[in-house]
């Protein structure tokens, strides 16, 4: 009997062809868990924006993997010693750093599960599939967990500069058409070297680096801050928080058994077990939308109109301000709505709410990007560099909004 080819590649539209190293990476790619992935786009409601932002969650794993194959290589040429065994554990952690996301990404984590993010229920996924491949995620899940003795290994996963964000930035750029964005993920990982197991880019990177982070700020208040993808976002969160309290209610809604699941359930860190975890597994951006097409029929009126927002795109108004919104600038659209549409203040309040949005471009309390000097000294990229732009990217900026609509319901 012939055996399976399991040493195939991806044609991907950012890095041309990706290779997939062993069998076991194309066991768990082929595994259901992994292939939902293509089913949870990666930059939620922004195609609401930028039309081209129709990219999954699988694609940027994928994209994760290839520049961690690249960083590997990078460093063992400078003479940096990673077994095979850790190579493999470098690639499952970061193929499935991002499995735990659910629909549309970072809704879920908000509205109908309770407290729990992304990154656990990326775990507890990882820990069911090492299950199942006899141990064989053991490593990869101790780098995951930032627990490896060896720490650039856990950088690479999570840091200031790591593999996720050196795809997601440049991957992100492409398709949404926003070249501010577009950073040279290769050239970064070239200059990549490693000092007593940490993490540290070589003097000649500096500007790449630079050039990184500029980038980055650039995206997040452009991009992933923009503020029709904001109200978007917050407008899904009250869909689905609306539909959960009506459901609580007795009221019948339809919808998939696994969105049904978490809309009647009260799911937190405590009770998300492994069948809930399985649940989870079945749950992606099309039982939401499914969900919308035909809530937005319904007799509640908020439920309606909130579904009628996203699918018709007629969201609402915000306005971004530099200090918090005043309580009477809310009172007044709040009392306007309650008039005008007969309803309460607590079913006002999902069309007329305020919010703040935060953008730190470095971090450097938390995690710093350490600069190799040609003297053999290392400093912090801030004190490494000259420009006095990286300096104000250590402030966090914070935005305050205030949405409400912007015409009849």
């Amino acid at each position: 009997m012939p055996t399976k080819n399991k040493l195939k590649i991806f044609n991907d539209p950012i890095y041309g062809f990706i290779t997939i190293p062993n069998s076991l990476i194309f066991d768990i790619i082929q595994h259901k868990y992994f292939q939902r992935l293509r089913r949870i786009t990666q930059m939620g409601l922004s195609y609401l924006v930028y039309p081209g932002a129709h990219h999954t969650r699988f694609h940027h794993a994928l994209g994760c993997m290839h520049l961690m194959q690249k960083a590997i290589n990078v460093l063992r040429f400078k003479g940096v010693e990673i077994s095979e065994e850790e190579e493999t554990g470098l690639l499952i952690a970061i193929l499935l750093h991002d499995i735990g996301h659910g629909p549309f990404s970072h809704a879920m984590e908000h509205s109908i599960v309770n407290d729990v993010s992304h990154e656990e229920i990326s775990l507890r996924f990882m820990e069911e599939l090492n299950i199942e491949f006899n141990g064989s995620l053991t490593l990869a899940i101790s780098i995951f967990k930032g627990e490896y003795p060896r720490p650039f290994m856990c950088q690479l996963i999570s840091s200031q500069l790591d593999m996720d964000r050196a795809d997601y930035l440049k991957r992100d750029s492409f398709y949404t058409g926003v070249a501010e964005g577009n950073i040279n993920s290769e050239r970064l990982i070239t200059m990549l070297n490693v000092v007593d197991d940490q993490l540290v880019v070589e003097e000649k990177g500096i500007l790449s680096v630079e050039k990184f982070l500029i980038a980055r700020r650039f995206m997040y208040w452009q991009v992933y801050m923009h503020k029709t993808g904001v109200v978007a976002e917050q407008l899904l969160v009250g869909i689905l928080k609306r539909a959960k309290e009506l459901v609580h209610k007795g009221v019948k809604l339809k919808c998939s058994d696994p969105l049904f699941y978490f809309l009647s359930s009260e799911i937190n860190a405590e009770n998300f077990n492994a069948e809930t975890l399985v649940i989870f597994s079945k749950l992606d951006d099309y039982d939401i939308i499914a969900a919308l097409k035909d809530w937005q029929n319904h007799d509640d009126f908020v439920l309606s109109n909130l579904c009628q927002m996203i699918l018709e795109r007629n969201l609402l108004k915000i306005k971004l301000k530099n200090k918090p919104i005043k309580a009477l600038d809310l009172k007044s659209h709040v009392d306007a709505l309650i008039k005008k549409h007969n309803i309460s203040k607590h079913e006002a309040a999902y069309f007329v709410f305020q919010g703040e949005l935060i953008n730190q471009a470095y971090q450097n309390k938390t995690q710093k990007i350490n600069v190799l000097l040609k003297s053999g000294k290392i400093k912090d990229i801030v004190k490494a560099s000259d420009q006095l732009n990286l300096k104000a990217l250590i402030k966090p900026i914070t935005k305050y909004y205030m949405c409400y609509p912007k015409n009849k319901l």
